[in-house]
C-alpha cells in the first residue's frame, strides 16, 4: 500500500494572496529591468522592493470604488511605497501583469497535477503487476469475448496516464509564456528587454508576438488537456462501476467500517466515489469548451474571455486535482475478487473459446466460412439450451472429423490467450 495520498494545497495557488504576490513580483522585476536599461535609478528600485507590499482587504476595498482590479492593486502598493511608486508600471498595460501572472499560476498548478498523475501511474503500475496473471473475461459490447487478466486492464490504464502526463507537460510548455509588450503588443513604451528579463526570472518564455494579451489558443490547449485527463479518470471510474455490479462483482470500491450506502437499504455498497468522478469530469469538459470559446476576440483584445477564465481555469485545476486524489485512493484500495472472475469466466459454458475452435478447424484445411457456420451452430445451442460448449463440439461429427478429443480439450485452456502477456507488459513499460 502507498501512503495515503494527501492532496496538495492547489486552492492556495488561486487565492488572492498568491495572485497579488505574483503581480507584485512582475512589477518589481519590470522595475529592475528598467533600471538595467538606465531608465530609473537602481537605488530607487532597491528601495521600492524593500517597501513594496499590499493588503488583500485594502485592494478589494479600492476596487469596490474604482472598479478595476489592477488599478486597485497599484494604488494599494503605492500606499506602501510612497512617491517612488511613480516608477512602477511604467509603459505597461494591465494585461502585461494579468496574463503573465496567470501563466505562472497555471504552471504552478500543472506541477501539482503532474505530481498527482505520477502518483496515480505508480499505483496503477504496482497493482497491474499484482494482478498480472489474474485471469478474467474480456468483454466487448458488454458481452463476454475472450480471456484477459485484470492486470492487463490496469496496465492499459497505466499507459493512458503516461500519455496524459506527456500531454500535460506539452500544455505546460505552451502556457509557460509571458508578455510585457504594452497596450497592443508593439512595445511602444517599453524596451523588449523588459519582457525578456521578467519572463526569464519567472521561468517563462516571452511570447514571440502578442496583442494586448497572450493569445487564448494557449489557454484552450491547457483546458482541453485537463479535460482529457478527466476523460481518462472517468473511463477508469465507469469500468470499476461496471465491475462492481452485483451480478458481476469482480472489483469493488473499498467500503470502510461504519460507511453506509443507502438511507433506505442497509445492504447497499455503492460505487459513490467513481460516480462522483464520472460526474465531475463533465464539468472539466464543459470548461474546456468555454476555453475554446475564448479564443476568438475582437481585434487586439476585448474582455469577453476574462470573466470566463477567472472561473474555469482555477476551477478546472482544483477539480482535476480533487478527482485525481479520489482515483489514487480508489485504485490503491480497490477490492478485487479473483474467485468471481473465475465464476464469470465459466458463465457462458465455454463459448469464450469459440474462436480457438474456428481457427483450429481452418488450420485443418476447412474453409473459414464452413468452419464459422459449424461452430456458430453449436454456439447458438449453448445460448438457447445452456449446455456445455465442449460437450456439443464432442458430439458433432462435423467437428470430430477434424479435431480429436485431446485437441478440443487443449483449445479450452484460458492460458492460450495469455501467451504474450509478458511482452505486452514490457511494451507498456511494466
Amino acid at each position: 500500500m502507498i501512503d495515503r495520498y494527501t492532496r496538495p494545497a492547489m486552492g492556495k495557488i488561486w487565492e488572492d494572496e498568491n495572485k497579488f504576490r505574483i503581480w507584485l513580483e512582475i512589477e518589481l522585476l519590470a522595475c529592475e529591468a528598467q533600471a538595467e536599461l538606465g531608465l530609473m535609478p537602481k537605488e530607487t528600485v532597491r528601495r521600492i522592493r524593500e517597501k513594496a507590499n499590499f493588503s488583500v482587504t485594502r485592494i478589494l476595498e479600492i476596487e469596490n470604488e474604482v472598479k478595476h482590479d489592477v488599478i486597485a492593486f497599484l494604488t494599494c502598493v503605492g500606499e506602501y511605497v510612497g512617491p517612488e511608486s511613480r516608477f512602477i508600471h511604467l509603459g505597461m498595460t494591465s494585461s502585461d501583469v494579468l496574463d503573465t501572472a496567470l501563466s505562472v499560476q497555471m504552471n504552478q498548478s500543472a506541477d501539482l497535477l503532474l505530481e498527482g498523475l505520477g502518483k496515480l501511474k505508480d499505483v496503477l503500475g504496482r497493482r497491474a503487476k499484482e494482478f498480472k496473471n489474474t485471469v478474467m473475461i474480456g468483454r466487448t459490447h458488454g458481452i463476454h469475448a475472450e480471456p484477459i487478466t485484470f492486470g492487463l486492464k490496469l496496465a492499459l490504464w497505466f499507459a493512458e496516464i503516461e500519455r496524459d502526463i506527456e500531454r500535460l507537460k506539452a500544455a505546460k510548455k505552451t502556457i509557460a509564456a509571458g508578455k510585457i509588450s504594452g497596450a497592443v503588443g508593439t512595445f511602444q513604451h517599453l524596451d523588449p528587454f523588459v519582457e525578456r528579463y521578467v519572463c526569464e526570472k519567472l521561468g517563462l518564455q516571452p511570447a514571440p508576438i502578442s496583442t494586448q494579451i497572450l493569445q487564448r489558443d494557449r489557454h484552450a490547449e491547457f483546458m482541453n488537456t485537463l479535460a482529457l485527463c478527466g476523460c481518462s479518470l472517468e473511463k477508469f471510474a465507469v469500468e470499476i462501476r461496471h465491475l462492481q455490479k452485483t451480478e458481476v462483482l469482480e472489483a469493488e470500491e473499498f467500503f470502510s467500517k461504519g460507511q453506509k450506502g443507502s438511507s433506505a437499504m442497509p445492504h447497499k455498497r455503492n460505487p459513490i466515489v467513481c460516480e462522483r468522478i464520472a460526474g465531475l469530469s463533465r464539468v472539466l469538459r464543459s470548461n474546456a469548451l468555454a476555453g475554446m470559446e475564448n479564443v476568438a476576440l475582437w481585434h487586439e483584445r476585448d474582455i469577453s474571455h476574462s470573466s470566463v477564465e477567472r472561473i474555469i481555469v482555477p476551477d478546472s485545476c482544483i477539480l482535476l486535482d480533487f478527482i485525481l486524489a479520489d482515483m489514487i485512493k480508489i485504485v490503491d484500495n480497490l477490492l478485487v475478487y479473483p474467485e468471481n472472475m473465475q465464476r464469470n469466466l465459466n458463465a457462458t459454458h465455454g463459448l469464450i473459446f469459440s474462436q480457438e475452435v474456428l481457427l483450429a478447424l481452418t488450420k485443418k484445411g476447412m474453409k473459414r466460412e464452413d468452419a464459422y457456420r459449424i461452430v456458430q451452430e453449436q454456439a447458438m445451442k449453448v445460448w438457447r439450451e445452456g449446455k456445455e460448449f465442449k460437450d456439443l463440439l464432442m458430439a458433432s461429427g462435423d467437428i470430430t472429423e477434424h479435431l480429436s478429443q485431446n485437441e478440443i480439450d487443449e483449445l479450452f485452456d484460458a492460458r492460450r490467450s495469455l501467451k504474450h502477456l509478458d511482452e505486452i507488459f514490457e511494451r507498456a513499460g511494466l
